[in-house]
């Protein structure tokens, strides 16, 4: 009996191991793979734009099986980044600079300039008097005059520039603004500038952020001291970046309501427009699911959608948003007024999106994608990149890495079976201990009816 009991509990003992089974997230268990090509092998933090090959091989509808990685095929942190808004792009233009005399630190409201301006304002030739002294300079100035008359938006930032290998630099600036050279403002009291060295190692904070029109600047050295001034330069808005919605067309088939389309991928969809072959004034509704059991929700419409003429003159109505980007697979689209004379084509456009990771490992890294089986697990990168635009600049932006050359088969359409239904081990391990316990019970009440049988008569 004792032999019994045992052999029940060490069977049990390995239970709890089965159910902590689970799929290993590697590149076997993926479609396929691309290889990834670095702008910059020494960066720590890259991104990639996700191509129409990518989405077409997705699976998930949070693009969960979207997974870089490196050359021993372990999976790197990562994470889908937020699709950047058509914002402009930043651009540096040049200050012409003048120095001022050093008293117009101690005594600003004493400063007198004579300043020579042109039709549009810019300064051509610049005397400032500091109580009874003209001086176009000084050979260690603590104040500058700065002309930003050229410049045809507001400023964002201000960089200072001066000679490389200058002594270390720890300096506090007070950054005033005028539109007249007579009455300022102020913009920054405390504008903190830093040039530090320790080896090999280097700090540097040569910007100071501004957001004025101001025609004119002037900025004073509070405390510490700087180097000559190379250049200053104003960072404004750059011209509009282009849209970059890409766009899918889908032949569709006819259903009792309308027309119903599939999505041959995993496209965050965020607009949608119909396209007919002739002439067309219909109004549309368009919904989507995705799956074929469930219900239809409504993503746009009643809109009315126009065709008119044809060619180069043909005039079209605007594309539809979306409130929200969708993934789902099946789109169908009904006639809320009028009838389509032939089945339009339904147009969708998304916007690619952005996969954020860090390197770790050796390379080469490569990008794998669409499974059943596996998720990748999304590294909170998004405060990594907030915290390091903040000490960067808004423009910052991981190293860029792009897919490069065909994509490598892994498992194929194997990798989108669904995993075997896991076995419930934890009722399994319930009925196991029901009986075991049973068995244990039963042991000792035979134990128990054999002593007593045994017992010999008084």
């Amino acid at each position: 009996m004792r032999r019994v009991v045992c052999g029940i509990v060490c069977g049990l003992m390995w239970v709890p191991a089965l159910a902590l089974a689970a799929v290993a997230n590697q590149p076997s268990e993926y479609v396929r793979q691309w290889p990834l090509q670095l702008e910059n092998p020494q960066a720590g933090a890259y991104r990639v734009p996700l191509s129409e090959a990518v989405y077409r091989t997705a699976h998930s509808p949070t693009l969960a099986d979207v997974q870089p990685f490196n050359a021993q095929g372990q999976p790197l942190p990562a994470a889908l980044a937020e699709v950047d808004a058509a914002v402009p792009a930043a651009e540096l233009q040049a200050l012409p600079l003048f120095a001022l005399p050093a008293g117009g630190v101690a005594r600003p409201g004493d400063l007198e300039l004579i300043a020579e301006r042109d039709a549009d304002g810019r300064i051509r030739r610049l005397q400032a008097r500091d109580a009874g002294t003209t001086s176009a300079s000084d050979p260690t100035p603590r104040a500058w005059l700065l002309d930003a008359t050229g410049l045809h938006a507001p400023m964002r930032a201000l960089r200072l520039e001066w000679e490389a290998g200058a002594a270390p630099v720890q300096a506090e600036l007070r950054v005033e603004g005028s539109e007249d050279l007579r009455d300022w403002y102020l913009l920054d009291p405390h504008a903190a500038v830093v040039d530090l060295g320790n080896g090999a190692q280097r700090l540097q904070q040569r910007r100071i952020l501004l957001d004025s029109h101001a025609r004119y600047l002037r900025v004073q050295l509070l405390s510490g001291s700087l180097p000559p001034l190379r250049q200053v330069s104003a960072e404004v808005p750059g011209p509009l970046r282009p849209d970059a919605t890409r766009w899918l067309g889908l032949e569709g088939e006819p259903q009792e309501r309308g027309y119903v389309y599939t999505l041959p991928g995993r496209f965050p969809v965020g607009q949608v427009d119909v396209e007919a072959t002739d002439n067309q004034a219909t109004r549309w509704i368009v919904q989507s699911r995705d799956r074929e059991d469930a219900p239809w929700v409504q993503r746009a419409g009643p809109w009315l959608a126009f065709q008119l003429g044809s060619g180069a003159t043909a005039q079209r109505s605007a594309p539809q948003a979306l409130a929200v980007p969708s993934r789902d697979r099946y789109w169908r689209l009904i006639p809320d007024s009028g009838e389509a004379a032939a089945m339009p084509k339904l147009r969708v456009g998304y916007r690619p999106e952005t996969l954020v990771f860090i390197a770790q490992g050796a390379t080469p890294y490569t990008l794998a994608a669409g499974s059943a089986r596996v998720q990748r697990a999304d590294a909170p990168l998004s405060q990594l990149v907030a915290t390091l635009r903040r000490a960067r600049g808004p423009e910052w932006q991981p190293a860029r890495a792009t897919l490069s050359g065909d994509a490598q088969a892994l498992a194929g359409d194997a990798a989108l079976e669904p995993p075997a239904k896991p076995i419930d081990w934890k009722t399994w391990l319930l009925w196991a201990l029901l009986v075991g316990g049973a068995l244990l019970v039963a042991g000792f009440a035979v134990t128990l009816l054999r002593g007593r049988n045994t017992t010999p008569a008084a």
